[in-house]
């Protein structure tokens, strides 16, 4: 496929308002927190959230959705434009649907709704089915506000859904459940565990057999059901299922992670993936997701999270200054946990293309001399420049597999330049610790780290194993 894919979101749009503060002290009136108001910040909810999640470089993304004509609504437009989604709003029934969060210490002490019902009215704008018909994919947001059940709305979709013989036919499905069933013939369903036993009728069925009773349900080319960290079972058949683990702990605020991993599944579709490819790549990013912060961690509009490494963009993803790789959010995160717990931070790197028992016993004095180890991984192109053409053996998204699969390794971060310094002064660990045979001289990153009160460790390989020597014996 050539030329960006065109990727419509229809569903239900709110707004999102986080408040934070401190609690100090108890209201005297009532045996309830007072919370000192710090920071405000709004954004859009529910299928503007998915709808942002779902731009990358080459992806034109839609939203269709019904907007009220109030005050939140015009800051929901507004936002919406800032952030290059086009909007084709439907006629809104009640005011603009608001969720105001009360934060504290990183915990929700209240959540106050206000607005709706939301539900749209009246015939479509010429505009809305111009944009379904046309689509490469579309991913339906069902936020329980009555978008899917609305007749005409409901009618398009299953034109859309039931076209085969194109990418157009491609429907992925983020249900609710307060909302209407997925039409017929959608590609694929991505209902969580606790959606899936609702629908299921069975609160104690399996992810597997949920996921199976449903694709039949539903008539679905494909149902995953998502279990959090535990990962995600795709069924596509009677046979046995697809499970996908997660690639590592999610620990952080799961809000907005089904969000993402409908956005990102939907992108793959857009870009022709197979359901398994599209679900993996999802599982991926909604894990890096959660370990970020999930939405409370979500960047303004004008510097969104780019999409990590993905395959089915022409684009390269980014995950922090001087990274390309898909652990970026999450080595930001190990950081933030341990330095709150007023732990050490160790971080090495090389380019481990080919890992032996040297690298190892590297890691593993690595990961002793603090809390935690954040692996920075130098890039394929990387590698090219400092080892010649025939290297890497393995590409980056297989070594920073393997890396991660290690259980003294805590993250890994992918760097594109010659050497780390971009990616160190981001991350500002306590310790930085290369292998091999180094001096001072030898690592201009020394000086930096430093710089900011870091300790800078050698660790020698075990004699007589190198990558090269490796390579050169089987060449």
């Amino acid at each position: 496929m050539t030329g960006p894919r065109r990727l419509v979101v229809v569903g239900d749009v709110l707004l999102d308002r986080d408040v934070t503060g401190d609690v100090e002290r108890i209201c005297p009136d009532a045996p309830v927190p007072v919370l000192d108001v710090t920071t405000r910040h709004e954004r859009p909810g529910g299928a503007g959230l998915a709808a942002l999640l779902c731009r990358a470089p080459d992806v034109e993304v839609t939203l269709v959705a019904p907007l009220a004509e109030d005050d939140p609504g015009q800051r929901l437009r507004r936002m919406l434009d800032e952030a290059g989604v086009r909007l084709v709003a439907l006629d809104h029934q009640g005011g603009t649907r608001t969720k105001t969060r009360l934060r504290s210490a990183g915990h929700s002490l209240l959540r106050v709704d206000d607005g709706g019902p939301g539900t749209p009215r009246g015939a479509l704008p010429d505009a809305a089915r111009d944009a379904v018909w046309c689509a490469d994919a579309v991913l339906v947001s069902d936020y329980g506000a009555g978008t899917t059940a609305h007749g005409p709305v409901r009618g398009l979709l299953e034109a859309v859904a039931r076209r085969r013989g194109g990418a157009a036919h491609r429907v992925c499905w983020d249900p609710h459940p307060k909302g209407a069933d997925p039409v017929p013939g959608c590609a694929l369903v991505t209902p969580n565990l606790a959606e899936a036993r609702v629908a299921a009728g069975a609160l104690d069925v399996e992810p597997a057999d949920a996921a199976h009773q449903l694709r039949e349900a539903w008539h679905a080319e494909g149902v995953c059901v998502t279990t959090g960290h535990a990962g995600a079972w795709l069924a596509t058949s009677a046979g046995a299922p697809l499970f996908v683990p997660s690639p590592g702990a999610a620990l952080g605020d799961p809000c907005g992670a089904g969000d993402r991993f409908a956005a990102t599944a939907a992108r793959a579709l857009a870009h022709g993936a197979l359901l398994s490819e599209a679900v993996q790549r999802a599982v991926a990013e909604a894990t890096a997701w959660v370990q970020a912060g999930g939405a409370e961690g979500y960047r303004p509009l004008g510097t969104p999270p780019a999409p990590p490494s993905d395959p089915y963009s022409s684009g390269p993803g980014a995950s922090g200054p001087g990274a390309s790789g898909a652990s970026g959010p999450a080595a930001a995160a190990v950081v933030a946990r341990v330095r709150a717990g007023g732990g050490r931070v160790v971080a090495t790197g090389g380019c481990f293309d080919v890992i032996h028992a040297g690298h190892i016993a590297s890691l593993a004095a690595a990961r002793s001399l603090g809390d935690a180890l954040v692996v920075l991984v130098n890039s394929d192109a990387s590698v090219r420049r400092l080892k010649g053409p025939g290297r890497p053996v393995h590409r980056q998204d297989d070594r920073v597999a393997v890396l991660e699969a290690l259980a003294g390794v805590d993250a890994v971060l992918v760097f594109d330049g010659d050497d780390p310094r971009e990616a160190l002064a981001e991350l500002r660990p306590d310790v930085w610790a290369k292998g091999g045979d180094y001096t001072d001289d030898a690592l201009p990153e020394a000086d930096l780290v430093r710089g900011w009160g870091g300790r800078v460790v050698i660790l020698p390989y075990l004699p007589g194993r190198s990558t090269s020597a490796a390579v050169d014996a089987l060449s």
